[in-house]
C-alpha cells in the first residue's frame, strides 16, 4: 500500500489511498488539526485509538492492523480512525482533549456521532460524552473505565519515566511484559524490545502529557451526564483497570452495560475479533 501525505494549512488534507482486498481509505487532518483514516460508508462512526508514540496517523503493521479491524464496521458506517490532536500544551487534560474532537464533531463532520474509544481512547470518549452529551448518539469504550486502577497508575508512571529518558525500546518492553501471564513475560518483554523502534518518537511530548493527563482522570462521580447508550468491554486481566471499574463504570451511566471477557488482559480485548464484533452488533442497534 503506497501513501502519501497531504497538508494544507487549515483544512483537510485528503489522500485517497487503495489498499488489496480493502475499501479506499482517505487520510488527512481535520480542520482542528485532529488526524483521520477514512473509510466505508454510512453514518459516522468514530473510533479514537489507544496511546500512540506520536498523534498521528498510523503507518507500517500499526495502520495495517488498524484498517483490517475497522473493516467490518465500514461495511456499516463511514469509520474516521483518529488520534488526538498533535501539538499538545503542559498540563493539558482529558477535558482538552475531549474538547478537541468536539470541535471536530461540530465543525467538520456536523453532528453528532456513534463513538468507540480503546484504551486511552476509551477515556477521552468517556470524558467528551459527560461534557457533551448531546454529540454522542451511542458509545463503545473498550479496556478503558472511568479512573485507572492503583497498578494501572503505577505502570502507567514507569511508561513515563522510561520514556522520559529516552528508553523507547526499554519502555515498550516493559509495558509488553505487562500485558501477559508472569510465566511468559519474559518472551514478551523481548518481542516488545524488538518492535521498540516503532515506539521512538522524535518528540514523544504529546505521549508524556496524555499519560499525564490519565493519571489524574477519574470522572465516576459525572458518569450520570452520560445520555448515550453505553457498553463498557473489559477483561478480568487487565492491568490497568480492575473488573470492578469496569463493573463500576457501566451501572453508572443511564442504561450502561458492560461485557466482561474472563482470564482477557487489556491488549487481548482491545484486539479482539469477538469484542469487535460485539461492540459492532451494539452500534447496530442504535
Amino acid at each position: 500500500m503506497l501513501v502519501r501525505t497531504t497538508e494544507d494549512a487549515g483544512r483537510t488534507s485528503l489522500v485517497r489511498v487503495r489498499s488489496r482486498g480493502m475499501r479506499d481509505v482517505t487520510e488527512g487532518r481535520f480542520s482542528t488539526g485532529v488526524p483521520y483514516l477514512r473509510l466505508g460508508h454510512g453514518p459516522p462512526l468514530v473510533v479514537a485509538s489507544g496511546l500512540t508514540a506520536e498523534h498521528a496517523n498510523p503507518t507500517g503493521m500499526w495502520r495495517r492492523s488498524s484498517l483490517t479491524w475497522a473493516a467490518p464496521f465500514a461495511a456499516h458506517f463511514t469509520v474516521y480512525l483518529v488520534n488526538r490532536k498533535p501539538g499538545l500544551l503542559p498540563g493539558a487534560t482529558m477535558a482538552d482533549l475531549a474538547g478537541d474532537y468536539a470541535d471536530t464533531f461540530e465543525r467538520d463532520l456536523g453532528r453528532s456521532v456513534l463513538l468507540h474509544g480503546t484504551s486511552t481512547g476509551g477515556s477521552v470518549a468517556l470524558q467528551l460524552a459527560i461534557d457533551r452529551p448531546e454529540l454522542v448518539d451511542r458509545l463503545v469504550v473498550a479496556g478503558a473505565a472511568c479512573r485507572l486502577s492503583p497498578r494501572g497508575r503505577e505502570v502507567q508512571a514507569e511508561l513515563l519515566r522510561l520514556t522520559e529518558a529516552g528508553d523507547a525500546r526499554r519502555a515498550l518492553a516493559y509495558l509488553a511484559g505487562t500485558q501477559v501471564p508472569r510465566a511468559v513475560a519474559p518472551l514478551a518483554r523481548g518481542a516488545g524490545w524488538i518492535m521498540g523502534r516503532s515506539f521512538i518518537a522524535s518528540d514523544p511530548s504529546d505521549m508524556l502529557f496524555t499519560l499525564a493527563a490519565e493519571d489524574v482522570f477519574d470522572v465516576e462521580s459525572r458518569l450520570t451526564r452520560i445520555r448515550a447508550p453505553t457498553l463498557v468491554l473489559g477483561g478480568t486481566d487487565d492491568v490497568f483497570y480492575s473488573e470492578d471499574l469496569f463493573r463500576r463504570t457501566a451501572e453508572g451511566i443511564p442504561g450502561g452495560q458492560a461485557v466482561i471477557f474472563p482470564g482477557k488482559s487489556h491488549v487481548q480485548v482491545a484486539g479482539s475479533k469477538v469484542a469487535a464484533g460485539i461492540a459492532l452488533g451494539y452500534l447496530l442497534a442504535s
